[in-house]
């Protein structure tokens, strides 16, 4: 299976990716908050015994502490971990796949935080791949759980499913119409949430939002991924039916025609520059404009992030130092492709 990043997918041209994620704790141990560094290893090695020979996943353990800060952020910037789980590494573990579909955050807020992330919308083969793994977990370990409430989460936001499901969506359309704010406050009263694509707090950067199920108590998993997957085909049509008139405007295919000759012969490129020119590509390769793959693309989103360009080049680099390497690495990715 490819990465979620350079596969392509049902409704690619606007769906990156979807993730599931399943939360749950150790009916024995209290939540991670209140364990030592020693506990949670017990922890980590319980899970890790678990499903290590024992799902159809070949699944690799690292434990945190043995990456450096640029490895670990690295993951973070390729949605395999939360920011908050790279920053504290003690006492914390990983178990993850080697095509990064499948990654097991071990005591981060809770004992176990399962994800699976497939390319464009997969709600449906993501959620099976999550709830098979959960069976294997389940069928080995005394998880905490409540006839009447559900899994038992250190979060009480997530008690009942404990599951948050979400689509990562390209979105250059309807955030340059001003639309965002509108569908924010219209999801938000059907229990989904729209926000930037690193989940609460972050900034959309190259017009990447993240779109997820917000009510875990009360409905079931097949309820909240029915709903979800509704209103993202809402805002694909939306998006296509926005990105269809935009074009009509040569003002926009301008746009991204610098986009394409800036990125194809820049010798600087900050992170936020190159993500705000890649929005626009994207947005002519999915319209047929430019021949290039978004698979080519949705790969360099994620590689030429400022720590994965640190990890990838084995040392601390300044931000023009990354800069450089950044504009290169993207013109060379490019310099084939002819428009």
């Amino acid at each position: 299976m490819s990465k979620w990043y350079i596969g392509g997918g049902e409704k690619n041209e606007v769906v990156i990716s979807t993730r599931i994620r399943l939360a749950r704790n150790l009916e024995d141990f209290p939540f991670p908050a209140k364990l030592d560094a020693e506990t949670k290893s017990q922890v980590n090695a319980l899970v890790r015994d678990a499903l290590l020979g024992s799902c159809d996943e070949d699944l690799s353990y690292i434990e945190m502490e043995s990456l450096s800060r640029a490895q670990a952020i690295s993951l973070a910037e390729r949605h395999m971990i939360s920011p908050e789980f790279a920053s504290a590494t003690k006492g914390r573990a990983l178990l993850m796949s080697e095509d990064e579909s499948v990654s097991i955050m071990l005591c981060e807020e809770d004992h176990i935080r399962l994800q699976v992330m497939e390319a464009g919308l997969a709600l449906d083969s993501a959620y099976k791949r999550a709830d098979s793994l959960d069976n294997v977990i389940s069928s080995k370990l005394q998880l905490a759980f409540d006839e009447r409430i559900g899994y038992l989460t250190q979060c009480p936001t997530n008690l009942g499913t404990a599951m948050r499901a979400s689509v990562m969506l390209h979105l250059p359309g309807l955030a340059k119409s001003g639309r965002i704010s509108q569908i924010a406050s219209t999801v938000s009263k059907l229990g989904l949430i729209i926000r930037g694509a690193y989940g609460e707090g972050s900034t959309p950067n190259g017009d990447m939002y993240q779109l997820s199920n917000q009510v875990t108590l009360g409905i079931s998993e097949e309820t909240a991924l029915s709903n979800l997957k509704a209103i993202a085909q809402q805002l694909v049509a939306q998006e296509l039916a926005v990105r269809e008139q935009m074009l009509k405007n040569p003002v926009w295919e301008d746009k991204i025609f610098r986009a394409w000759g800036i990125l194809k012969n820049a010798r600087l490129l900050s992170c936020e520059e190159f993500m705000q020119l890649s929005s626009l590509v994207r947005l002519g390769a999915a319209q047929g404009l430019i021949d290039v793959s978004l698979e080519t693309l949705g790969e360099l989103m994620v590689d030429m992030q400022p720590a994965t360009v640190n990890a990838r080049e084995g040392k601390t680099l300044d931000a023009s130092q990354r800069d450089a390497i950044r504009a290169k690495a993207v013109r060379e990715a490019l310099k084939t492709i002819q428009n």
